[in-house]
């Protein structure tokens, strides 16, 4: 076995939760949810938000703000180039979850005013991705992740439930989901 000859930026969690009204059709709600284990800002959570709970725009609840500029400067930018956008305020937040992966996942965000549950259920088969950075076109950042599609998922901002429903999809030929757990995921830059 050798190691990885990339530089390690960081190393967490990253579930996501995209909801459409339709199959194939635009997302109307896109969590992006990290728990950063390590990373140059450090540790800490940070959930990016965009719902119509939302008034379809970007919030960002974190509880450590550095972390969260970080990754809205590096991975989290270059995923969704909306997310580049260090304008956008932080909210700040407490983080928990609850769950076992193999029935149900919950991660809650609460800030002073509201309260953002997430949960993943009718979990599927995991896979394991990894990709190197790569030059333009390629993706600045390369990864190693396990990836747990959900045909299940719920997003709730203060009780009220976020439109749309997760549908399932293909991923390296492997059944998927537009939910899905993102664990044990290193993100790397070329050395």
């Amino acid at each position: 076995m050798s190691p990885d000859p990339n530089r390690l930026i960081l190393t967490g969690e990253n579930p996501f939760i995209r909801l459409s009204e339709t199959d194939g059709g635009a997302i109307i709600t896109n969590a992006s949810f990290w728990r950063i284990l390590i990373s140059p800002a450090g540790a800490g959570h940070v959930l990016y938000l965009k719902s119509e709970l939302t008034q379809d725009r970007w919030k960002i609840y974190s509880d450590n703000i550095a972390m969260a500029r970080w990754l809205q400067k590096t991975v989290q930018g270059m995923l969704n180039e909306e997310l580049a956008d260090t304008a956008i305020p932080v909210t700040d937040a407490a983080f928990d979850k609850a769950g076992d992966a193999r029935d149900f996942w919950t991660e809650r965000a609460v800030s002073r005013d509201e309260a953002v549950t997430l949960t993943w259920y009718d979990i599927g088969d995991p896979l394991l991705i990894h990709t190197q950075p790569g030059p333009p076109p390629a993706r600045k950042y390369g990864v190693c992740t396990v990836l747990i599609p959900a045909l299940g998922a719920r997003l709730t901002v203060n009780g009220v439930q976020a439109k749309g429903h997760p549908f399932p999809t293909q991923r390296e030929g492997r059944p998927f989901s537009t939910c899905a757990l993102a664990f044990s995921e290193s993100w790397t830059e070329p050395r």
